[in-house]
């Protein structure tokens, strides 16, 4: 006898959220303005639930599906903010990768001062369970601080490279992405970040990468580079 396939239900903001095609607070709008229907009935209430897998969901009258699996290391520029849209007018990673950014969401994120290594899927359930710090997913860090740190005053993780009386160089290992918590560190042992820079998120490196440049990734890849982590399946071909 086959077995019966299940499917869980879950908020509709939340539902295209997970399916790429909107953040979480874009998907709220848009459904209190009525743009999104339902199996061709408009909804508005974000918090309405829904089968994602077999559900209709159109948005401006335009069926919308699942985003194709895509995963990519992006390296983020200074001056970069990692959100969709900004309302001071900042530029954003969407908006340095233009089409290639559609259907990603960032995995954490790196603050406007940050550059580095920053992970984009259209998978959350990837990127939830990399952001769990449950799950112990290393970060590397290049940091700069002004000043001469004492090396025996560095908590675990933390390496330090050279140091003169003008500034300071050192590697931080962190095992969860709490926000600003490298330069909140040094903060708290006297020292200003002057430049931060994410290098290595569990097993990817960000090589020789340029500065707003990206690259794809395979399943493989992601799945090396993180055991154990659940990686959304490829969609059959249709006949």
């Amino acid at each position: 006898m086959k077995k019966k396939t299940t499917y869980n239900t879950t908020a509709l903001n939340r539902a295209l959220s997970k399916l790429g095609l909107l953040s979480r607070s874009e998907a709220a709008k848009a459904i209190l303005a009525g743009r999104v229907t339902v199996d061709g009935k408009v909804v508005l209430r974000p918090a309405a639930l829904v089968t994602p897998e077999r559900a209709r969901i159109e948005i401006d009258g335009e069926e919308r599906s699942r985003a194709a699996w895509r995963t990519v290391v992006f390296h983020k520029p200074r001056g970069v903010v990692t959100t969709r849209k900004d309302p001071e007018g900042r530029p954003t990673v969407y908006d340095t990768m233009g089409e290639a950014g559609e259907g990603l969401i960032p995995v954490g994120r790196l603050d406007r001062a940050t550059t580095g290594l920053l992970l984009m899927t259209s998978d959350t359930q990837l990127g939830n369970w990399i952001a769990d710090p449950d799950n112990s997913v290393p970060r590397v860090y290049i940091v700069t601080v002004r000043g001469r740190v004492d090396a025996a005053a560095l908590p675990e993780g933390t390496v330090l490279r050279k140091a003169s009386g003008r500034e300071s160089h050192l590697t931080v290992e962190l095992l969860e992405g709490k926000n600003r918590e490298v330069r909140r560190m040094f903060a708290a042992l006297g020292h200003e970040v002057t430049r931060l820079k994410r290098v290595a998120l569990g097993g990817l490196t960000l090589g020789d990468l340029e500065p707003g440049h990206w690259r794809e990734l395979t399943r493989t890849e992601v799945l090396h580079a993180f055991p154990g982590a659940p990686i959304r399946r490829a969609a059959r071909p249709t006949v």
